[in-house]
């Protein structure tokens, strides 16, 4: 359920009950903001508790649902909207009657002194018990040490014997490099966006989340961000700002911005969609398969009659659920996600062998052809290793069969498995935590999921001496590149899609001292008497059209700026916050003057126009960080 973030939502709803031959009626409402503004995106679902009948839809344009051939009896509807709070109710359908009537379902505003005070924590969720956590084989409860990785739990969630196992891959922290020792800092793309819904997922039940969930990269690229559109034949543009660093008031932060086209989903290629879905046992709590189920459901409403799609299922045993279906027999797809049901052990690499194998028999020429593993990630049966499950996933990428992969449910998640096997199959990997990250995944970003506009994209920085004394990189960790690896067209690296965003914040340390170093750009002397001393560093972009072999490249470069942090732009103030969010979690130990207050106040007053109200949430998770840290610190001082 979501947070209250101190924002108001009014749905008002045109409820018309029309009766017809069978006994149906239609629902129709709009949702508005408290300025009147019209909310797209919003989730509505209504659910009949008699039958067991749920269904969704999703707010257009004009911020209009409707439900056409409603059944007469007791319906509950729901009403979600990214940041902020839900509003549920009750309607009776009765046959013959005709019912018009103005509803107004409000969802008041939450004051400051009752969220954001250091009050009472989040109450817990449905888990009575913190899942044993491990990283990289080291074992421990969150809240207890693993390694010195793993965050608190706090809340009244501690106690008891764990039950199931989380898996992150251990994270060492980027540290500072010499600018004159090595000018040049390499790295591939990220567009994975799973970290921040999970650690979401832990805040909101009342837990710091481990040190080695927090993936900074995944939090900053979870936003979007008004970066200019790309312009002539370059599938995206390349953008860059400096300005002082925010908590660090020597250091300088840049922020590097590579923006996609969008893709209007009625322009996408013809897809060829092969649903894996773990119905195992362990899918079987409210935040796993039924949660998978209303996803995979709104996916559906959005596909065209020239998509196909086919559902693999797996458990004990894989099997196909359903052949290849073409998107115009909805109802088809929707009765086969509804008759899933979980049980039995999970044997996951046999699944995904007959999910390859039915996308490969459909496959479209010039298409997209895609495999989309959803799971808790426990492939605890049938896996004969992890590198043969990854050499079939990297033959099949080269077949032109990618694989994206969507987490679900807690205590189970193997997260940096999950995470490679999307790495190794060109794919996105997220994490659903709720309704409307599974709207987020499977309907808002299926453009930037389903057509890929630049493959293999690789970052080379190179910094100038005369300017820079010391650099980091900040987040991308797992996506670091040898230097040599640029100009290597068999490296494989990051792909794009429709309407991405991807940025990269580097933070600078002035320059001091300066050498030289013959062959690049900023260590020759004769350079900087040509007047490029006022350059802080170059942005190389090589990326490869989607079917090609050979790379291009993009050059861009970045002079230096005296900007303050409050005369950036909001794009790159509100990275910052979140990057400086990202470290506080992680207890960085570059995290010099960062703070839950400073990190909240520059998100606050970046936010910008905010229209899915994922801005403001965020606001109100780093103040609910702030509040978990500062319980824990008591609690280890007594």
């Amino acid at each position: 359920m979501l947070r209250k973030i101190g924002l108001v939502v009014v749905a008002v709803g045109l409820l018309v009950f029309a009766l017809s031959a069978q006994n149906t009626t239609t629902i129709e409402g709009t949702v508005k903001d408290e300025s009147g503004s019209l909310l797209k995106d919003a989730v509505v679902t209504l659910f009949n508790p008699t039958t067991g009948v749920e269904r969704t839809a999703i707010t257009d344009e004009a911020g209009r649902f409707v439900f056409k051939s409603v059944r007469a009896g007791l319906w509950t509807l729901t009403l979600q909207a990214a940041g902020f709070e839900e509003v549920v109710r009750e309607l009776t359908v009765e046959a013959g009657r005709v019912w018009n009537e103005t509803t107004v379902l409000s969802l008041g505003p939450l004051r400051e002194p009752r969220v954001f005070e250091f009050g009472p924590l989040p109450a817990p969720s449905v888990k009575k018990v913190p899942p044993t956590i491990r990283v990289h084989g080291v074992v421990g409860v969150p809240g207890g040490s693993a390694g010195g990785q793993l965050g608190g739990v706090l809340g009244g969630i501690i106690g008891g014997a764990p039950t199931s196992t989380e898996d992150y891959a251990h994270i060492s922290e980027n540290g500072y490099h010499e600018a004159v020792r090595t000018p040049l800092s390499t790295f591939s793309i990220d567009v994975d966006t799973a970290s921040y819904a999970n650690l979401r997922r832990f805040l909101q039940d009342g837990a710091l989340p481990p040190k080695d969930a927090v993936r900074i990269e995944e939090l900053i690229n979870y936003f979007r961000y008004d970066d200019p559109t790309p312009g002539g034949e370059t599938p995206f543009s390349v953008t860059a700002e400096v300005a002082r660093c925010p908590w660090n008031a020597g250091n300088k932060i840049a922020r590097i911005a590579l923006r996609s086209q969008p893709v209007e989903a009625k322009d996408l290629p013809p897809a060829n969609l092969v649903f894996l879905l773990d119905v195992s046992g362990s899918m079987n709590s409210p935040d796993k398969l039924p949660l998978l189920k209303k996803g995979f459901a709104m996916l559906t409403e959005q596909l065209r009659a020239e998509d196909r799609v086919a559902i693999v299922a797996y458990a004990g045993a894989a099997g196909l659920v359903l052949p290849s279906t073409a998107g115009s027999k909805k109802d088809v797809i929707l009765a086969a996600l509804d008759r899933l049901q979980a049980g039995g052990s999970t044997a996951g690499a046999r699944g995904i062998h007959l999910a390859y194998e039915t996308a490969r028999k459909n496959f479209f020429e010039h298409g997209n052809n895609r495999v989309i593993l959803a799971t808790d990630g426990d492939f605890n049966v049938g896996v004969s290793s992890d590198s043969e499950l990854i050499r079939l996933i990297e033959g099949k990428r080269d077949e032109g069969i990618f694989l994206s992969v969507l987490g679900f449910g807690a205590g189970n998640l193997k997260d940096s498995k999950m995470e490679q096997l999307a790495d190794h199959g060109n794919g996105q990997y997220g994490y659903v935590d709720g309704v409307l990250e599974a709207r987020r995944q499977l309907v808002e970003q299926i453009g930037a999921t389903l057509l890929t506009v630049a493959k293999d994209v690789k970052l080379q920085v190179e910094f100038n001496p005369t300017r820079v004394g010391r650099y980091r990189l900040v987040g991308y960790e797992n996506r670091l590149l040898a230097d040599e690896d640029f100009d290597d067209d068999k490296k494989d690296a990051g792909d794009m899609g429709a309407g991405h965003v991807v940025t990269a914040l580097y933070e600078i340390e002035p320059a001091g001292k300066r050498s030289s170093d013959d062959g690049l750009r900023y260590q020759d002397r004769e350079t900087s008497r040509e007047g490029k001393s006022d350059e802080l560093f170059q942005v190389k972009v090589r990326y490869k059209e989607p079917r090609a072999l050979e790379s291009r490249l993009l050059v861009e470069v970045v002079r230096d700026s005296q900007q303050a942090v409050e005369a950036a732009s909001d794009r790159l103030r509100f990275s910052a916050a979140v990057a400086e969010f990202g470290m506080l979690l992680r207890e960085s130990e570059h995290r010099g003057e960062a703070s839950y207050a400073a990190a909240a106040e520059l998100a606050d007053g970046s936010r910008g126009d905010d229209p899915d109200g994922r801005r403001s949430e965020l606001v109100y998770l780093i103040k609910t960080a702030a509040r978990l840290a500062e319980a824990k610190t008591v609690s280890e001082a007594r």
